[in-house]
């Protein structure tokens, strides 16, 4: 904060757009005021593989610029339109357009320009499309981790409080038939079903 202070009372700092007003010392102290109520609290440690780990992590990040042609809209003397995504909103109202004043999309587009000798690509390690299914096959084969079957992986993820519907339901009470013998029409049943035992009455009057 005295860094920033120091830098403005020097008038080192540029503002532009709606930030034009804090060109003014008063305005710029009490847009400032809010982060000096605040505690800062850094955290940090020691990277795992040294700081020659993280600049190798760093430099994987090359290529690419900060939009691409199939965002821009229009090109007047009112600007430049192009479209933006609000990512506070769902659906397709997150899909604006924008226009800004010629000068302030290209100061706005070379503040992602990185430096002579660095590029901007997308990197996701051993997990990236091009050589994914490779890398998997071959973490499979070092930790001899045996496939399993996709009936399997249904059986464990199957919630067991779910009632199984019984293969062959009774019509009058619905629980599980069980088959005992099966004939086409016109053949006779091979076994009979049980005798009924007779009802015995006891006359107690």
């Amino acid at each position: 904060m005295e860094r920033l202070d120091a830098a403005h009372r020097a008038e080192q700092l540029q503002f532009f757009g709606k930030h034009v007003a804090l060109t003014n010392a008063r305005a710029f102290a009490a847009y400032l005021a809010p982060l000096r109520n605040s505690e800062w609290v850094v955290y940090s440690k020691r990277p795992f593989g040294g700081p020659e780990e993280v600049l190798h992590y760093l430099a994987r990040y090359t290529h690419r610029v900060a939009i691409s042609n199939r965002r821009l809209v229009a090109l007047d003397d009112n600007g430049v339109t192009f479209k933006w995504k609000d990512y506070r909103i769902e659906g397709p109202g997150r899909y604006k357009l924008m226009t800004l004043d010629t000068h302030e999309f290209i100061r706005r587009f070379l503040m992602h320009v990185l430096p002579q000798g660095f590029h901007r690509i997308r990197y996701y390690g051993w997990l990236t499309s091009q050589t994914r299914v490779k890398n998997i096959a071959r973490i499979r084969e070092l930790l001899a981790v045996p496939l399993i079957p996709i009936d399997a992986i249904k059986a464990v993820n199957a919630k067991p409080e779910e009632p199984i519907a019984p293969e062959h339901p009774c019509p009058c009470c619905g629980g599980r038939m069980r088959i005992i013998e099966t004939f086409l029409r016109g053949q006779q049943p091979k076994h009979r079903p049980s005798p009924v035992s007779p009802k015995v009455r006891i006359d107690t009057s």
